[in-house]
């Protein structure tokens, strides 16, 4: 799949599989909103919009109300490749939200997978 590709893709086509992931470790859809929220600065109801609008990855993260200015401290390798070593700013929003919600598969505390 191409980069622009994988801008493309709406969030909503991935979110259920992040949900998916997480309470198949026993964590919840709340906690994937709550680091959605903490990344992007979305609320419940600009996320619930932006999943029933189908918005890409490139839209999704270019519109966001806030990225949160502590995502830098997000490091650590996903699919092979150390985040903080990702150029191209899309894709390392993207690895960023990757990285967070692998951490709360793993069983990382709330506190700690959002940096406080």
């Amino acid at each position: 799949m191409t980069k622009h590709r994988i801008y493309s893709v709406s969030v909503a086509s991935v979110y259920p599989h992040y949900i998916a992931k997480a309470e198949k470790k026993g964590r919840t859809k709340a906690e994937v909103d709550e680091i959605i929220f903490w990344l992007t600065g979305h609320s419940q109801q600009s996320l619930d919009d932006q999943l029933a609008a189908k918005t890409s990855f490139e839209d999704f993260f270019a519109q966001a109300p806030r990225m949160n200015p502590s995502r830098s401290s997000i490091t650590g390798v996903i699919c092979g490749v150390r985040v903080e070593d990702i150029q191209e700013t899309t894709m390392r929003e993207i690895r960023y939200l990757d990285k967070l919600i692998d951490e709360l598969a793993k069983g990382k505390a709330m506190e700690k997978i959002l940096r406080k």
